[in-house]
């Protein structure tokens, strides 16, 4: 037999040029960069628009919180709606109440003594500096003056604009407190109303699911107001007691700023822990302080590794160190804000997503329990004969 050239096939044009793989690439990319933009776009109008959404975000999470307490008020009690609802935000206006009354009394009750250990603790500090350091008291108040120097009193000093921007500040707190009221109050007298609202914007082929994961959503979020109360007061109970054994004034104070600064993951607690840490070198000394951080160290230690992976994650069904790292990206994207709502937000978006893709929507449309917004379990699989 004879050798015969092969003949001339013509070159693929178009995408059968190109690898089936390298098409499917492509295909992930521009959908994923479409996705990332407009993942971009929607972060970027929140931080513009940042002063309306917290305030609103807030009053999502109170009113997960309130919303059961309400519907009990009308089921058991025999409560009418607007009893139930004035009910709940009597309730939540006299807790927060009485909480900021009772740390404002026991710093008030305390601050003199507070005000002189300060000076004496101070005064301690530069007979330190003296003896360590060989630093006469003249080149000591020099050093302090030339500190103080550098603050400038002048109109253009960071003291005056760091009081105006307080003024400021101080004021967006003002009318975003004003707008969590007015929201919350909304959300609890007509929530249903607004949410079918917000239904009635999708498409509808696509409401059922939309309504079906939000709800599911919801009763995560229910769970994490619920678990993070829990876990705020085991923070604010254990520093608390810690500081009133090793015998620190104001041990109530810093049990109730913990308890309130708790709900800012990992962060709050630590923040409230440092300042206990910092009343216990003023008054009692580095020993203390030190059995004080380690008391610190310890609550913080059970919070993340007994009630995080125990206790929240089963609530939010996010992985611990999904929480984690949610809480990191949040306070880089938004700072103290980001930190707050980042769990809550990861947690009803791991739960809103993975309602959809499972389908449960189709079975159960409007979940009630924890139990219904649990993926179907997967068929047995077939033995070959």
């Amino acid at each position: 037999m004879f050798w015969r050239p092969k003949a001339d096939v013509p070159a693929a044009a178009g995408d059968d040029a190109v690898a089936p793989a390298m098409r499917t690439a492509a295909a992930w990319s521009w959908r994923l960069l479409v996705v990332a933009g407009l993942v971009g776009v929607l972060i970027f109008l929140i931080i513009q628009l940042r002063l309306i959404v917290i305030p609103l975000l807030i009053a999502v999470l109170l009113a997960a919180l309130l919303i059961p307490y309400a519907a009990w008020l009308k089921s058991r009690l025999r409560f009418p709606h607007w009893l139930a609802v004035a009910a709940a935000l009597l309730t939540l206006v006299t807790v927060l109440t009485a909480l900021i009354w009772l740390v404002v009394a026991q710093v008030r009750a305390g601050w003199p003594s507070l005000q002189d250990r300060s000076v004496d603790a101070f005064d301690e500090f530069l007979v330190w500096l003296s003896t360590t350091f060989g630093l006469s008291t003249a080149e000591i108040t020099a050093w302090i003056d030339g500190i103080v120097a550098e603050l400038d009193f002048s109109t253009q000093g960071p003291l005056v604009t760091g009081a105006l921007s307080v003024s400021t500040t101080a004021l967006e707190l003002l009318a975003g407190t004003v707008l969590v009221i007015f929201s919350l109050l909304f959300f609890l007298i007509d929530g249903p109303n607004i949410w079918r609202f917000v239904v009635r914007l999708f498409p509808r082929t696509a409401r059922t699911a939309v309504d079906g994961a939000a709800r599911a959503g919801w009763l995560t979020l229910t769970n994490f107001s619920k678990v993070q109360i829990f876990v705020a007061f085991v923070d604010g109970l254990g520093i608390g007691l810690i500081a009133w054994v090793l015998g620190l004034p104001l041990a109530l104070p810093i049990g109730v700023a913990v308890f309130l600064a708790s709900f800012v993951p990992f962060i709050g607690a630590l923040v409230t822990g440092s300042l206990a840490v910092l009343i216990a070198l003023v008054y009692n000394g580095p020993v203390v302080a030190l059995l004080m951080l380690g008391g610190v160290l310890l609550v913080q230690q059970l919070e993340g590794n007994v009630l995080q992976p125990l206790v929240m994650g089963p609530a939010v069904r996010v992985h611990p160190l999904a929480v984690v790292l949610a809480v990191t990206t949040g306070g880089l994207l938004a700072g103290i804000p980001g930190t707050l709502f980042a769990v809550p937000i990861a947690a009803f978006s791991n739960v809103f997503i993975r309602y959809i893709a499972s389908g449960r929507w189709r079975v159960i449309p409007h979940p009630m329990t924890l139990s219904d917004i649990q993926p179907p379990p997967a068929p047995p699989s077939q033995e070959r004969s």
